[in-house]
């Protein structure tokens, strides 16, 4: 675990916002959180990625409650801030640059959404020749309606996200996993 960088995708209070619907994985963020208190107590580098929308109606936009950091999960001093504009993590920003200078190691990605931003950053990453594990437990789906019209409930979402990123893109795995150094 120690080797690995802690990336946290949007965890913002725009992630409650009620225009995203019903979601899965209720205990999500407590599982985000303990991964956060495993890596600061080992001293491991921690990413916070921030959503920066330029998106007039977003609840992510700068400027507005929904742009700030939700309180469980909210960085300390000292800790690397990312701000991004769009999906992915590695688009637009210098987050390659920062984990080369790294040494390139392992990540651990976790956060919401994960049919968004976080299969974004696991898709670019792992592209990028980064290792990748995405803790099941540690993200969430919401529902999402397909352009026939069919509405797909949020675990449906997420177990199928999973499905697509298994294996080429990451090693999909637990919260328990990942404190055990599994």
């Amino acid at each position: 675990m120690a080797a690995d960088v802690l990336i946290l995708i949007d965890q913002q209070k725009a992630k409650e916002h009620p225009k995203w619907g019903p979601r899965n994985n209720p205990g999500a963020e407590s599982n985000i959180a303990r991964l956060l208190t495993a890596w600061r107590a080992a001293k491991a580098p921690i990413i916070h990625v921030r959503h920066d929308s330029t998106y007039p109606d977003s609840p992510f936009r700068p400027g507005q409650e929904g742009n700030d950091f939700s309180t469980l999960t909210a960085p300390q001093p000292g800790e690397m801030v990312l701000a991004k504009r769009v999906t992915s993590a590695f688009i637009g920003t210098d987050l390659t640059q920062r984990l080369e200078a790294m040494g390139k190691p392992p990540l651990v990605v976790c956060g919401w959404l994960l049919a968004n931003s976080v299969e974004a950053t696991v898709r670019v990453g792992a592209n990028l020749g980064f290792r990748i594990r995405l803790p099941a437990d540690a993200c969430w789906s919401c529902d999402k309606r397909d352009l026939t019209g069919r509405l797909w409930p949020a675990e449906d979402v997420h177990q199928l996200t999973l499905a697509l990123l298994s294996g080429e893109y990451a090693a999909i795995t637990s919260t328990e996993e990942v404190l055990a150094g599994a």
